[in-house]
């Protein structure tokens, strides 16, 4: 080997400090054995990217994410602080051809030139900054809201899938409950699914409900949605809004006794029942909740109430009694509801039934006493009631006459 191919090599790694070496030994005849450094020029931190290596220091472990642990972490997102910066632009702008502006436009060469400046612009990138920084929810129209701003359970997730050429046509599918369950395997351990219980329905009396799990929530809601269409019931309404009576239902702890009412009276219940009756039809009812209110239970129990109901031709045909109803808001005017089916052998029944208590299985409602008002038994009230005495009756009597004139 020529001695200037190994001085070249030599200085080589001499700027590149890889060894240390003797300069006297050049001249000599011996081999050059040099002593090398121990450098490393890679590390961790220049490996991987910022993103991974914060990750590592802030993430949670895979055993903390199965207690549940780091559930708000994915929420905290990294600024950028390049957004809103250009080259060339800043308090003192300046046109640099070929980086922000192009070198020629048209038949003239750009050069640089000094731009303006711009006081308001380093405001605006730290108001901008300022909003990264912030999480912002998901904003929803408030009709497409659910019970609780944008949570899953009382959302409208579309009429389920067509099934071949059949399509839920004016069909729509609400979310009832949706929550996150564990079960432990064997071979995977804590194993996570999400499950969903849907009802759908056409607003015209054809409902069902389903519950499906999934690893994913998408596919949840889209197996409890299509099989909740798979397992239509057909309810009867009473005038295309409410229930043709009073019943009592139950399904484990849950027990929900519904009323009838007249129409105008609107939805006052739960808002799991709520959600039911919109998607069934019905637009006038008020039932009460006793015992559990575990939205499973709400459900099953209300759909078996309105599946056990009878329709009012039921009920005369099964009392031989003729059923009536006595609406006040039309001066106690008597409909004729059901009669009972002509008969060979007809039995002339005088006894009046209870409809309520008879629809109801003989059980009777407890009702709250009303609470008396402190004012009743005071000096003062008792003037105001001698004070109206006069008046008492006089808007039914002056209805009275006014029917009687035309008599």
């Amino acid at each position: 080997m020529s001695q200037t191919l190994i001085r070249r090599l030599v200085n080589q790694a001499y700027s590149r400090n890889i060894f240390i070496y003797n300069q006297s030994l050049l001249s000599s005849n011996e081999p050059i054995l040099p002593s090398y450094i121990g450098l490393r020029n890679t590390s961790f931190f220049n490996k991987l990217p910022a993103e991974d290596i914060w990750r590592g220091v802030t993430a949670v472990s895979n055993a903390g994410k199965k207690r549940g642990r780091g559930k708000g972490s994915g929420k905290k997102v990294a600024k950028d602080l390049n957004k809103g910066q250009s080259i060339g632009f800043g308090k003192c702008g300046r046109i640099w051809p070929g980086l922000n502006s192009p070198i020629i436009r048209g038949n003239e060469l750009i050069s640089q030139q000094k731009l303006n400046e711009n006081l308001d612009r380093e405001n605006g990138i730290l108001k901008l900054r300022d909003s990264m920084g912030s999480f912002k929810l998901m904003k929803l129209n408030p009709i497409d809201r659910g019970w609780s701003g944008s949570k899953m359970p009382g959302r409208s997730i579309g009429p389920p899938d067509p099934v071949g050429d059949e399509e839920f046509v004016s069909f729509d599918t609400r979310v009832l409950e949706n929550k996150i369950v564990f079960i432990m395997k064997g071979n995977m351990g804590r194993k996570r699914r999400y499950s969903v219980l849907s009802v759908t329905g056409n607003g015209n009396g054809l409902a069902g409900f389903a519950t499906a799990k999934a690893p994913e929530v998408r596919t949840a809601l889209r197996k409890s949605k299509n099989r909740a269409g798979q397992k239509l019931i057909n309810i009867s309404l009473c005038e295309n809004r409410t229930i043709f009576h009073d019943f009592r239902t139950d399904f484990g702890k849950t027990k929900i006794f519904c009323f009838q009412k007249p129409d105008g009276y609107g939805l006052v219940c739960h808002r799991a029942i709520q959600t039911i009756c919109k998607v069934i039809g019905i637009k006038d009812l008020y039932a009460k909740i006793e015992g559990s209110t575990n939205i499973q239970n709400i459900a099953k129990a209300f759909f078996i109430g309105l599946m056990t109901q009878r329709s009012y031709q039921h009920i005369a045909n099964e009392t031989n009694s003729n059923i009536v109803q006595q609406q006040n808001t039309r001066n106690r005017f008597i409909d004729v509801k059901g009669m009972p089916c002509l008969n060979s052998t007809p039995t002339h029944n005088t006894q009046e039934i209870d409809y309520m208590h008879f629809t109801l299985g003989n059980q009777i409602v407890l009702q709250r006493k009303a609470t008396v008002p402190f004012y009743v038994y005071s000096k003062g009230h008792d003037l105001h009631q001698f004070k109206k005495e006069r008046f008492r009756n006089q808007a039914n009597v002056r209805l009275h006459k006014l029917v009687t004139v035309y008599d």
